[in-house]
């Protein structure tokens, strides 16, 4: 069975094993405070051209949203995003969990507008009865999008600019962020994230490490007590060496985005061979999510031999499917499975 189901089928970049490998039986202090996550997160701002952020290591990507979210929100506030966002549909409602509602917007291939985002603060402060109401406070976002959609930097600027008119916290969910940041046509740099968001993160887990995610704070009115917040949500990871040894290496020598283009190069191979076969596609994607309409039946002979994600029903004999290629993704399995499409 070949899968194209997810981009964290298999473990991890070999460096990445290799170096921790090489690391296992030295002694450091736990809890991030040691020299491989201090070195990273040096790493980290050097490439996002942002020596004043903070650098926090967290585990996972659910773990990191509703760990920044609560954070940062008041008891009565709530965070705006796309109707599609992960936090609103695929986190079990975590961030529900700390207290704070998810105000979904209706969203086009995934995205919102700073236009959407400054009606709903205009209707909230407008109502004479707003105090029964959850407030605004926080935007999210994320690059690439749930559909493989990317924001340009134009719109990212607009947003961000709509956000600090408003009092609003700008963050940005980069789980996937070094597929969007290689994908074909995108203008937006990772300087252009720190420069427009008051927190972001860099995924990890989907883009070569074992695990891991690594928040980057630019506001200095979130940095402090921030690690309190990742204590009280689980989620400081006693060897927190682990996730420094993992970024250090990412960030060194370009590796991270070196794997975050051949996951994008096998993508637009899978994406032009489908096009040349007649398939039809959902949504228009340049990153390393792609979804393309099936008839149901050929849906069941895929199975067989393939793994892939069933999006939605398009109509009453075809279905959406997504394939989800990534940094370890092999070049003969993505043609064979053209072959038997």
């Amino acid at each position: 069975m070949i899968l194209f189901t997810s981009d964290y089928t298999e473990g991890a970049h070999p460096r990445i094993i290799e170096k921790l490998a090489e690391t296992n039986m030295e002694q450091t202090v736990g809890y991030g405070e040691d020299p491989y996550c201090e070195e990273a997160r040096e790493a980290i701002k050097k490439v996002c051209e942002a020596p004043e952020a903070d650098v926090h290591f967290l585990v996972g990507g659910t773990q990191t949203n509703f760990t920044v979210i609560s954070s940062i929100l008041r008891p009565f506030q709530g965070v705006l995003c796309a109707d599609s966002g992960h936090i609103n549909v695929h986190e079990t409602g975590a961030v529900e969990a700390t207290g704070h509602k998810v105000l979904a917007l209706p969203s086009k291939e995934g995205k919102i507008t700073g236009q959407q985002i400054k009606e709903y603060y205009d209707l909230h402060w407008s109502d004479e009865s707003r105090e029964h109401i959850v407030q605004p406070k926080m935007v999210y976002i994320s690059h690439p999008t749930e559909v493989g959609t990317l924001y340009t930097k134009n719109e990212l600027e607009n947003i961000s600019t709509v956000c600090k008119e408003c009092g609003l916290y700008l963050f940005l969910d980069g789980a996937r962020m070094g597929y969007g940041l290689m994908a074909p046509g995108t203008d937006v740099t990772l300087p252009d994230i720190a420069k427009c968001c008051d927190v972001f993160y860099i995924g990890g887990t989907k883009v070569g490490a074992l695990f891991g995610e690594a928040v980057v704070i630019t506001n200095p009115c979130l940095k402090q007590d921030f690690r309190y917040c990742i204590k009280q949500k689980g989620g400081m990871l006693a060897k927190g060496r682990l996730l420094g040894v993992q970024f250090l290496e990412l960030f060194k020598d370009g590796l991270y985005f070196e794997i975050s283009k051949h996951a994008i190069d096998m993508a637009m191979l899978l994406k032009d061979g489908l096009k040349e076969k007649g398939y039809e596609f959902f949504m228009d994607s340049n990153t390393n999510q792609q979804f393309i309409i099936v008839e149901d039946a050929k849906l069941q002979e895929i199975r067989q031999k393939y793994g892939v994600t069933y999006q939605e029903r398009y109509d009453e004999t075809h279905s959406v499917i997504r394939l989800c290629t990534s940094w370890a993704t092999k070049e003969e399995n993505v043609k064979a499975f053209l072959h038997d499409m």
